[in-house]
């Protein structure tokens, strides 16, 4: 059986979306990530041993068949190259000692801050790619992906229950992508007799999974908790204000609810209150009642 190396620090939620990858492994997996995500990963699958960034010299003495190296940094890149793989697939270094991506890995490294046509272009492949990160993902090492979900740990028991959670942040890094409307929405659906609740920030990544667990729906942005809803097959409403609604795979689970001005504000990291009240109040209530099955409002 073939060693594997999987090398995916950062951003959670898309740690999560790359562990459809282990459906279609074989071998025994080394998995190195930041340490907040070692709880997402520890223990998930029989073949999958996990340890943090700081950990990474416990992955010397293997001899690597495979690495599967999705960061864009020149660190990573070299700590791959330092396993002299058989195979890698993603960023690697250059003769240079700058970091560029395997042949392999073109759909997705081409729309990526590394890509080979500089910042401009990657965001205009972006902005008219039309398939998932799954799909580029799996279709680049050879497989074809047929809606394998995330592996994901048991969520830990709260005492957060409802109809619908709403998760009103996504992060410092995009601030556009939060929607300026959640108040009002959450008004509108306890009129409706339903049970609402703000995600609250917690402790654990396991006990924000059973908070979303606890309910029937998730609104909110592209961020982590749409990532975790997915993969705990929760339904979603997904509201995009500045990111790309289809590298989403959305497992039947997901209405995406696509801002108008999408493409004026595609990948900008600036605030612009037109591109957070751009989707209305009454298309995100009509969806999560769909989701439901509730009947929408009457004209």
């Amino acid at each position: 059986m073939p060693d594997i190396l999987i090398v995916k620090l950062n951003a959670t939620g898309d740690v999560v979306r790359t562990t459809p990858l282990l459906h279609r492994l074989e071998g025994d997996i080394v998995w190195v990530t930041a340490r907040a995500n070692l709880p997402l990963l520890q223990g998930v699958h029989p073949r999958v041993r996990c340890l943090a960034w700081d950990e990474r010299h416990q992955a010397a003495g293997t001899t690597y068949d495979l690495a599967i190296n999705l960061e864009d940094e020149a660190e990573t890149a070299q700590f791959v190259a330092e396993r002299r793989p058989t195979r890698t697939f993603g960023a690697r270094l250059a003769r240079d000692g700058s970091v560029t991506y395997s042949d392999d890995a073109r759909d997705w490294f081409d729309m990526s801050l590394i890509s080979r046509f500089g910042r401009q272009r990657a965001d205009e492949l972006k902005l008219h790619n039309r398939r998932s990160y799954q799909d580029m993902l799996f279709a680049g090492l050879g497989f074809k992906f047929r809606g394998e979900r995330s592996w994901l740990p048991k969520p830990v028991p709260t005492d957060l229950h409802g109809d619908v959670a709403i998760a009103s942040v996504a992060g410092p890094v995009w601030p556009m992508k939060n929607w300026a409307l959640y108040d009002e929405l959450q008004r509108q659906l306890e009129a409706s007799g339903l049970r609402v609740n703000v995600l609250p920030k917690r402790a654990t990544l396991l006990e924000h999974m059973g908070d979303i667990a606890n309910h029937r729906c998730l609104v909110g942005g592209d961020s982590l908790p749409m990532h975790l809803a997915l993969g705990l097959g929760k339904s979603c409403v997904t509201i995009f204000n500045c990111t790309s609604p289809w590298e989403i795979h959305d497992y039947g689970l997901q209405t995406q609810l696509v801002s108008p001005l999408l493409e004026r504000f595609f990948y900008q990291r600036g605030m612009d209150t037109r591109a957070t009240t751009a989707i209305p109040v009454r298309q995100v209530l009509d969806a999560v009642k769909q989701r439901l099955d509730m009947p929408a409002l009457a004209e």
